[in-house]
């Protein structure tokens, strides 16, 4: 029944594209608006082509990705360990760059099974004592239980989960009042089943070291719906109460939208679209966006969600607002939770900018 829900859903899809699909003479397809003499094409915007696309990483981190091009075409795991130790313990840019060496690392296991991330081997073996170096390694197991343990409550994944806990445990050993391992041991909480005591307690040594880390508060939002699944009220009612106390210019006013994304219906309707949660939950991430800092690590997170919300919104003006400020990394949900981050996310931008042209949009209308 679920695979026939999704054929139906495939051909609804195609059917509503299919006026506004046209193919170019180099035989690429692009999206043009009812009634156009012309074709949208996001290559005309300077938009990155779907290949250049960056799955790594939310938004652009050149020090991140000159170390990770050291260390992954040297082995020379040094120059992970020194962005790590020069990277301050108490913002978001050290867990983002935490996740996203874990991330490299996974990769390549999965391509080179028993061979690939030698660096975070060596790095390991010869830094045992090194933070960084056991973040990184408690995150990589984290994200090899959900991608490669044989499926969620599956006998590898837990022993797999189990392993990460106390690698956590070790890495807190290793840098006292550093966030990050207590925030890698909330995606173990969520995947083992936390009793509620459990998770308050590793709540509170979160809050006790950073108390508005948005993805500390990420993490723990995906635990209550995890717990939860039946019920959005916990879910919803952590995220308002964050998002009520955020300081000014904090992006944890967004947090509601991330809850109204976590319990998003499998079968979405036009109303679900129009429907005074989701225009709440989108004026609120909008707000924070415009409140935040430029160069806050996290806005490239909400501003890739806003995207996904804003073009079935059909609020084209402002979906093309946030590809122009992501696009050529697509690194964040709702991306990354498909088979093909790049291709998902090339869909939203192509009808965004169709939608913004058929409304008299241009490239010459977008800001810069």
């Amino acid at each position: 029944m679920e695979i026939l829900w999704f054929l139906i859903a495939v051909g609804l899809l195609v059917a509503a594209l299919a006026p506004l699909i046209r193919r170019r003479r180099d035989g690429r397809l692009r999206l043009v608006p009812p009634g156009s003499p012309d074709a949208a094409d996001p290559a005309d915007y300077g938009f990155a082509l779907q290949e250049e696309l960056d799955v790594r990483i939310p938004g652009p981190d050149r020090d991140l990705m000159d170390a990770l091009a050291v260390v992954q075409q040297s082995g020379q795991w040094q120059a992970a360990s020194q962005l790590l130790a020069g990277t301050p313990k108490d913002g978001e840019l050290r867990w983002q760059r935490v996740q996203a060496f874990a991330g490299a690392a996974a990769l390549e296991l999965a391509a080179q099974p028993g061979a690939g991330a030698s660096w975070l081997k060596a790095w390991r073996l010869q830094a045992e004592k090194d933070a960084g170096g056991a973040q990184v390694h408690a995150e990589l197991l984290v994200q090899q239980a959900w991608r490669h343990s044989g499926g969620v409550g599956s006998e590898d994944h837990r022993i797999i989960l189990e392993e990460a806990r106390e690698a956590c445990r070790k890495a807190v050993l290793l840098a006292p009042g550093d966030p990050v391992p207590y925030i890698t041991e909330l995606a173990v909480a969520r995947a083992l089943g936390y009793s509620e005591a459990e998770f308050d307690g590793l709540w509170a040594k979160v809050i006790d070291v950073a108390p508005n880390h948005m993805g500390a508060h990420l993490a723990a939002l995906h635990y209550w719906c995890e717990k939860w699944h039946g019920s959005r009220e916990k879910a919803d009612s952590f995220a308002h109460a964050a998002a009520a106390r955020a300081p000014h210019g904090s992006l944890l006013a967004a947090l509601p939208l991330f809850a109204v994304y976590e319990h998003k219906p499998d079968l979405v309707l036009g109303a679900f679209w129009q429907s005074a949660v989701v225009t709440r939950a989108v004026e609120g991430a909008l707000y924070a966006v415009h409140q935040a800092r430029p160069d806050d690590p996290m806005l490239a997170h909400v501003r890739h969600l806003l995207l996904s919300f804003l073009v079935p919104m059909e609020r084209w003006a402002e979906a093309m607002e946030q590809v122009r400020h992501v696009d050529g990394c697509v690194g964040a949900l709702p991306w990354s939770a498909a088979q093909d981050p790049a291709a998902e996310y090339a869909v939203y931008r192509a009808l965004a900018v169709a939608g913004y042209e058929a409304n008299g949009g241009s490239p010459a209308t977008l800001p810069h």
